[in-house]
């Protein structure tokens, strides 16, 4: 039996009744709240056949774990990990061009869920994690990711090389970010295609990452620290992807 997983802020439950309404179990929706955004959700889940229930905010602080829930929080059936099998379909479904955020050895919680957090608002294609040397997608992750967790498809590799071969062999440029590029991320074309890698602080990508990697690029650091957070840094450079192809929210 799937577990079942609390989604919760406008965004994530707007995605989730979206993309995924068989996940739905529940809907708790703020009694004090009665303004056109939340509403359209309780009218979306009402057309899905659930009726939510309205409750006081306590209730919804309890059902989130004290995350932002913005009035609303939806039980839900946990999403299912994707493998490289899913690669294909991920590109040949997207709506606009592919974008792919490639963690190679993030194995902190928080910066996993605050990643996915990002790419859920940049509108990514899906995040590709390795099998090892990768944080797992516990509740640490998925309190940090504010209810992404849920609606952000989440790919585990057992090969990453391997697996960016496959993006490339689809027609996805790969693109890895390292201290020591030359290309700057505000001068190369983020408008096709794309996986964008991310190594671990400090340690960066590792040797058969980087190599498999189409390019590389850097963010240009101005003060006097040597490298970013690597969710700040996945922040500047997919919403860099996002400026150039002209989407809004």
């Amino acid at each position: 039996m799937s577990k079942k997983v609390a989604v919760f802020g406008l965004h994530a439950v707007r995605a989730l009744l979206e993309r995924h309404p068989e996940r739905v179990v529940e809907v708790f929706a703020l009694r004090e709240r009665q303004d056109d955004a939340l509403q359209t959700l309780v009218q979306s889940a009402q057309r899905l056949g659930v009726r939510p229930q309205f409750v006081p905010k306590q209730t919804l602080d309890k059902k989130a774990d004290g995350g932002t829930h913005q009035g609303i929080v939806v039980v839900a059936l946990e999403a299912p990990l994707l493998t490289d099998n899913d690669l294909p379909d991920l590109v040949n479904n997207s709506s606009s061009a592919a974008l792919f955020l490639v963690l190679d050895g993030v194995t902190d919680p928080h910066n996993l869920g605050a990643c996915l957090r990002t790419a859920d608002a940049a509108g990514v294609t899906a995040v590709i994690v390795p099998k090892d040397k990768s944080a797992s997608l516990n509740a640490t992750v998925r309190k940090v990711a504010c209810g992404a967790a849920e609606t952000m498809p989440l790919v585990q590799v057992t090969n990453l090389a391997r697996a960016l071969k496959q993006l490339q062999q689809l027609n996805v440029w790969v693109m890895g970010t390292a201290g020591e590029a030359q290309q700057s991320v505000y001068n190369v074309d983020l408008k096709g295609p794309v996986a964008l890698v991310m190594g671990a602080e400090g340690d960066g990508m590792r040797r058969l990452t980087r190599e498999t990697c189409d390019e590389l690029i850097k963010i240009p650091l101005h003060g006097s620290v040597s490298s970013l957070n690597v969710s700040v840094a996945t922040g500047v450079c997919l919403f860099e992807a996002v400026r150039q192809r002209g989407e809004t929210a």
